[in-house]
């Protein structure tokens, strides 16, 4: 279960075949994603567990189970950047009970990450994937 936006960057990475190009793509993605307000880079936002400063903010529109999941999300790091725009890919429009089902372990390892990012990055990219399932439960508990 992946979202169009996640198959056509799948696509892509399968298109690119050096890790360079890959890297360059991940921080062109977060390039294009919007900047957030600073005024919403607060502790609340901020997600731990990354070595950089990431911040989260959802957008749910409607409730319970049926609402449709959205989120802000900036990082301090380029990659880290990118690697939100994926995860914005992969989540975005999504109902919150369908966000719970998205196995990222396996839409992400679509992408041969896990084998390129290091500890840290994993790491953190785990934290976001984790902040983002739990705010979906939240809503859809509600």
């Amino acid at each position: 279960m992946a979202q169009e936006a996640f198959d056509e960057i799948a696509e892509t990475f399968e298109f690119l075949d050096d890790w360079e190009d890959r890297y360059r793509h991940v921080i062109e993605l977060g390039r294009e994603l919007p900047a957030m307000d600073d005024a919403l880079k607060v502790p609340a936002t901020k997600v731990e567990g990354c070595a950089s400063q990431v911040w989260l903010l959802p957008r749910i529109e409607g409730s319970g189970p049926e609402a449709q999941f959205d989120f802000e999300g900036e990082s301090d790091a380029m990659i880290v950047q990118g690697l939100i725009a994926i995860l914005h890919a992969l989540y975005s429009g999504l109902n919150v009970r369908d966000v719970l089902k998205v196995d990222a372990g396996t839409e992400l390892g679509r992408l041969g990450l896990n084998d390129h990012l290091s500890a840290q990055r994993s790491n953190g990219l785990r934290a976001m994937i984790e902040r983002i399932q739990k705010l979906a439960a939240d809503e859809a508990a509600a």
